[in-house]
């Protein structure tokens, strides 16, 4: 092997090392539990433990600190006190609304678990003030000046609701305070099938003079519950201004101004995390919006609404809705569709979401048919496999081609070796006699590139894909294989560092990969052929830590590409046996 073959397999080497290395360490960066059991919730009687001031947010996002989580559950069981709560039962949310200073404060997604395991409660979406998962919404009214107001509903203003009162979607339930000068205060809550919830605020004047005060509406919440907020997915403050989704600031932008004053008109606001969502969307009148930071973890999105006067023996009211739940794409493009500008991009697909969404489409009709959505990824491969096929019967002659030309090409790089440039114009002219096409291989596998990167993105945020079940051992297809081969499947009591956590379905990838390549034309330079011998081992730790349904995607295709390599050898066998002599099999 001569010098520059073993600088070529040198710097082959040192790239493998920091594909693998550097990978990790990017994985444990933006993933630093992807590979950690979710911790349990402690039990009330046992000792919590400290709080780790190392742990990150995850792509789940919730409380990640066990003793977070034993607190919760413990403040839980005396905050939600029946007693002075209404209850909320509709389809898409369950939970109740606190009538000590009117909160939703307990709300529940009834379509989504807490987690992957058997016998998992409903997810939580607001928790009551205080808790350590705190998030909640409030209607109300303010003073002109801002001020503490007697005469206006506070933090410890009991409201009054008719016996027997729950809101359901047939049922809307209204609470009401009157004050001592003569204005009644009503809230009008209303809840669809879904994660909406309208709130009429209403003042009437039977006093004997004007009064004065201005509406508004809040979402309030922690960011110990927030999900991972990286350079493509956001978890923060968000909303539409001037008829744009801006998804930002995040936290910490919040934290440092204090107040964040959003400019143009709102559209709607609120926090966002990968998969969850509270949101709220002012009246046809119009109002300022912004966020603000309340200390310790704590923020606040606001509404607030022009300043009213009402006259004696009149009223005035103003409906907010209120979105709080899972960003199910289809529910969100219908709000969007009934007038609520651009709620569809509260998912941030992306410049590509042109093509990501006609493909999510896909899967879910797909698995309209398989109630899998696993088989349904393996139906999407096979769809898009069929309808690349007649290219990929050109990129199957080409292969053939070039493997046949192989000898030819060959003694131009002996003959020529000294002159680069000869040695390029014989080459060229090599592929224009014979008709070959170096570059038409690489095609079928370009078109493939939109088609993953769109099932990456719907892997990653559509809420639908969380917990999904496939077969066997995958339990969610849109989080890693949880089985390592270095731990015997979980035998062994250790966890695999993030570049050795290979699962069965890399193991799979690498093997399939690798038979594929085989059918490939071979590198005339050796340091090129040792650097594809190495690219599906490469590949298997590169992808081990993506979501499986990534992964059988990629699998499965990467079979039928063999299948059909296969077939077309048959059909064509002259080129079998071109291929034979020129690569000595």
């Amino acid at each position: 092997m001569d010098t520059q073959n073993i600088r070529n397999m040198v710097l082959a080497g040192v790239l493998i090392v920091v594909i693998l290395f550097g990978w990790d360490t990017g994985v444990r960066y933006f993933y630093p539990n992807a590979n950690k059991a979710p911790v349990a919730a402690a039990s009330s009687a046992a000792p919590a433990p400290q709080a780790s001031a190392s742990a990150k947010p995850t792509r789940e996002g919730g409380l990640i600190d066990a003793a977070d989580q034993a607190l919760e559950a413990k403040d839980l069981a005396t905050a939600l006190n029946p007693a002075t709560r209404v209850p909320i039962a509709a389809p898409g949310l369950s939970g109740s609304i606190n009538l000590v200073a009117a909160v939703v404060d307990d709300l529940l997604t009834n379509r989504h678990t807490a987690s992957v395991e058997k016998n998992a409660g409903p997810q939580r979406i607001f928790s009551p003030a205080g808790t350590p998962a705190q998030q909640y919404a409030q209607f109300g009214w303010v003073s002109a000046s801002g001020q503490p107001d007697p005469n206006l509903p506070g933090p410890a203003t009991q409201w009054t609701v008719p016996a027997g009162a729950k809101l359901t979607p047939q049922s809307p339930i209204t609470l009401s305070w009157t004050n001592a000068t003569g204005q009644t205060f009503t809230l009008n809550y209303g809840i669809d099938t879904d994660y909406l919830i309208t709130v009429t605020q209403t003042v009437t004047n039977a006093g004997a003079a004007p009064f004065m005060a201005k509406p508004y509406a809040q979402v309030a919440r922690t960011d110990k519950t927030a999900s991972v907020d990286i350079w493509n997915l956001h978890s923060g403050p968000f909303g539409t201004f001037d008829d744009k989704v801006s998804f930002g600031p995040n936290y910490k932008d919040v934290t440092d101004a204090t107040q964040i004053t959003n400019p143009g008109k709102t559209g709607w606001i609120g926090f966002t995390d990968i998969y969850w969502m509270s949101a709220l969307v002012p009246d046809k009148s119009g109002a300022t919006s912004d966020f603000r930071s309340l200390g310790n973890g704590l923020f606040r999105a606001d509404l607030v609404y022009p300043l009213a006067t009402i006259a004696p023996g009149q009223n005035q009211a103003l409906t907010t809705r209120l979105f709080a739940g899972a960003k199910e794409s289809s529910v969100l493009d219908k709000y969007e569709a009934a007038g609520i500008p651009n709620f569809g991009l509260a998912i941030d697909w992306g410049w590509f979401r042109w093509f990501e969404k006609p493909i999510f489409g896909l899967l879910k009709i797909l698995f309209s048919l398989t109630h899998n959505f696993g088989v349904a990824i393996i139906l999407l491969t096979l769809v898009v496999r069929g309808l690349m096929f007649p290219v990929a019967q050109k990129q199957f002659a080409s292969m053939a081609a070039m493997k046949a030309i192989q000898p030819k090409m060959k003694a131009i790089q002996d003959r020529y070796k000294d002159d680069k440039a000869k040695q390029q114009e014989e080459v060229m002219a090599l592929y224009k006699k014979e008709g070959v096409n170096p570059l038409a291989g690489c095609l079928p596998i370009f078109l493939q590139i939109p088609v993953f990167f769109a099932l990456y993105k719907v892997l990653t945020l559509a809420v639908e894909m969380r917990h999904q079940p496939f077969v066997l051992w995958i339990k969610d297809l849109s989080a890693p294989d949880p089985l390592h081969v270095l731990n015997l499947f979980g035998l062994l009591p250790f966890t695999p560092p993030g570049f050795l956590a290979i699962g069965v379905l890399a193991l799979l990838l690498g093997v399939s990969m690798y038979f594929q390549f085989k059918l490939n034309p071979a590198q005339m330079d050796p340091a090129q052929q040792q650097v594809f011998a190495f690219m599906p081992w490469i590949m298997m730790f590169v992808m081990a830590p993506f979501a499986a349904g990534l992964l059988i995607y990629w699998i499965t295709s990467n079979f039928l590409t063999i299948a059909q390599q296969a077939y077309l050898y048959s059909r064509h066998p002259a080129l079998k046996v071109q291929v034979t002599k020129a690569t000595g099999g």
